[in-house]
């Protein structure tokens, strides 16, 4: 009769399963969970190259230096995240507050029916690649940046746009710009 013993391989998945929800917890209650550096803070913003979604107002350099503050948001319609910060950006764009949207490496018929079934928080849209994107420094979507009125990156938000992050970051932001 074979001895009942365990494999070293049956607890390698409760480990990794712990080692993951350690890591998870502990980002949760980092004091800053936008993090991510951004060499961009203070500088211009880069240019705008893309195509226009669908009808929608084109976005262009010149809507980045335009006169107020102003928000960038790159979202797609297959980032989970997006839909988690949309109302939110519904909300911003209830205040007043003009928001770009550029939209990521998304397919335009994705996005237009993204934007047609939650709303258009967007003032101004832009189907944009990879490599602009990289220029702005984005890590992934959704990343938001607020502008002022010489386009300079005052702020920048990676993840979604929270309550929490609209409360504690970008509203303070806003604030200290009028």
């Amino acid at each position: 009769m074979a001895a009942n013993r365990i494999s070293p391989l049956m607890i390698l998945p409760p480990v990794i399963f712990l080692a993951l929800a350690a890591m998870f917890i502990f980002g949760l209650n980092r004091d800053d969970p936008d993090a991510l550096p951004s060499s961009l803070i203070g500088q211009q913003a880069p240019p705008l190259v893309g195509n226009q979604l669908g009808d929608l107002p084109v976005a262009t350099d010149a809507d980045i230096t335009a006169a107020g503050i102003k928000i960038v948001n790159f979202w797609a319609s297959w980032c989970g995240p997006c839909r988690i910060e949309h109302p939110n950006l519904m909300e911003l764009s209830e205040l007043g507050i003009p928001i770009i949207g550029l939209n990521y490496k998304d397919s335009p018929k994705n996005a237009m029916g993204f934007l047609n079934s939650l709303g258009n928080p967007y003032s101004k849209n832009l189907s944009v690649e990879g490599r602009m994107a990289l220029e702005w420094g984005v890590y992934g979507v959704p990343e938001t940046y607020l502008i002022d009125s010489d386009g300079k990156i005052l702020m920048r938000a990676a993840g979604p746009l929270t309550q929490r992050v609209i409360r504690d970051k970008l509203m303070p932001a806003i604030r200290a710009v009028k």
